[in-house]
């Protein structure tokens, strides 16, 4: 199978423009909304300036993702008086938590959809193409979008996401994703498999497979039912060519099953995202994260026992409701224990309609938020250098992503444990090639290295 064959069609056909905000789950999102609009007679641009639909496919996580969509809101006016028939859509999380005031306080807003009614678009934007709004923002049980084959929108060719499950059912209270996406459902692992499957016979060398909780993974049916460790094993057999990652783990349901199953196959990464949030038993108790600072230990150090090459990375919170300085502290000291290798970092904005919405105080002052943020910045940076320092001397498999953004004589790619490399090129190699590559210097974010066989 050619990579051609997953690619946006060419072609007459309406315009189609996507602009994606947010988590990976929404790039995977992005490709399945083309891959609907293809079947309907759509054709995908890059040229915004070209399209006859703009759809922004958003996020609600924190407050800043949501600014950025309303100021592109703004900007997207130009377009709109050059085109009166260009219809402008909000899609994903921000379209389900505020369909009514995108659709009041936006004149440009013809269409807004929920995450599981993508497969409504071609109705909702016939609906605007006739003067009306198209609105759609219902929750779905079973939605899964299994058997519908993405677009590949990425430029390398090389790593592709899977979407394995939708939704979730952990409610964090700080998190608007189980009202925004709804609750957990997976798909069936033979659909999974397939995508995987033409993945790789289409060139690609790394899936990552998605969910918002993606190691709580279980299809049932028949009788029969496969887990997360099963799903990774079964697609780490397809090929020991095709790399196989997954994100985002939840600690309590890191098993010590998907760890041997990481341990005893080579092409599964040794990379683990593993969100802490806190260091605090308070904050995590407060954050409903279901586990202790002593669990998420416990974990790590499974980890650490069965794959003592694995680089853990997480999410961290700064200046949740009630955080005094102490359980600041507790935070910064656990990155110290756990060492991680780099982390996303972020001042808590309250989210409407979550639990820490309605019964908690969002009572941190901003400026406490910011100057507890740019500790615990500071220190992953530290820490992110001492991890890459340690890598100077040592050999890594690198699976090549393309050129090097800086110069064009060098080459870049990914470790198993997910770290950038940049390094000169032979000659010889391109995207989708391994190489071995030994490390000489680094940052706290690439490592540079030279190459020492293919």
């Amino acid at each position: 199978m050619k990579l051609d064959t997953l690619r946006p069609l060419q072609g007459a056909g309406k315009r189609l423009y996507v602009e994606t905000y947010g988590c990976q789950m929404n790039v995977g999102d992005s490709e399945i909304l083309v891959s609907i609009l293809q079947d309907e007679g759509y054709r995908y641009t890059e040229n915004i300036s070209e399209a006859d639909v703009i759809l922004v496919n958003t996020c609600s996580i924190r407050d800043n993702a949501e600014q950025r969509i309303w100021g592109r809101l703004k900007e997207f006016q130009r377009y709109k008086k050059k085109n009166p028939k260009l219809i402008v859509g909000i899609v994903g999380c921000m379209a389900e938590r505020l369909r009514e005031k995108l659709l009041s306080e936006s004149p440009i807003v013809d269409v807004v959809a929920g995450p599981d009614s993508y497969r409504d678009m071609p109705r909702l934007l016939e609906l605007a193409a006739a003067g009306s709004h198209g609105v759609n923002v219902q929750l779905s049980e079973e939605e899964t979008y299994g058997e519908i084959r993405p677009v590949r929108l990425d430029r390398n060719g090389v790593s592709a996401f899977i979407a394995i499950m939708r939704g979730c059912n952990n409610f964090c209270s700080y998190c608007v994703v189980p009202y925004t996406r709804g609750r957990e459902r997976s798909r069936d692992p033979q659909t999974i498999e397939a995508e995987a499957h033409e993945l790789f016979d289409a060139g690609y060398r790394e899936v990552t497979l998605l969910g918002q909780n993606v190691n709580s993974y279980k299809w049932e049916a028949d009788g029969a039912e496969v887990d997360f460790p099963e799903l990774i094993d079964r697609i780490a057999a397809i090929s020991p060519m095709l790399r196989v990652r997954f994100a985002t783990s939840h600690p309590k349901d890191l098993s010590d099953r998907l760890i041997d199953v990481m341990a005893s196959r080579p092409n599964v990464c040794k990379a683990i995202h593993l969100p802490a949030q806190s260091g605090s038993d308070t904050m995590l108790k407060a954050m409903n994260r279901k586990y202790t600072r002593q669990w998420y230990m416990e974990r790590i150090n499974a980890i650490r026992s069965r794959i003592p090459e694995c680089s853990i990375t997480t999410d961290l919170i700064a200046g949740f409701c009630g955080e005094t300085e102490e359980d600041h502290r507790q935070t910064l000291s656990l990155m110290r224990e756990v060492g991680y290798d780099s982390a996303y970092m972020f001042k808590y904005s309250l989210r409407p309609g979550t639990q820490a919405d309605r019964i908690m105080h969002d009572d941190v002052p901003e400026e406490e938020k910011l100057h507890r943020l740019n500790e615990i910045i500071a220190l992953q940076n530290e820490l992110s250098l001492d991890s890459n320092r340690r890598d100077i001397g040592k050999t890594f498999e690198v699976l090549i992503e393309g050129k090097s953004k800086r110069n064009e004589a060098q080459l870049c790619g990914r470790t198993s444990q997910n770290k950038m490399v940049v390094f000169d090129s032979d000659g010889s190699l391109e995207a989708g090639d391994y190489t071995t590559v030994k490390i000489e210097d680094c940052t706290s974010a690439t490592l540079f290295g030279t190459i020492i066989a293919r």
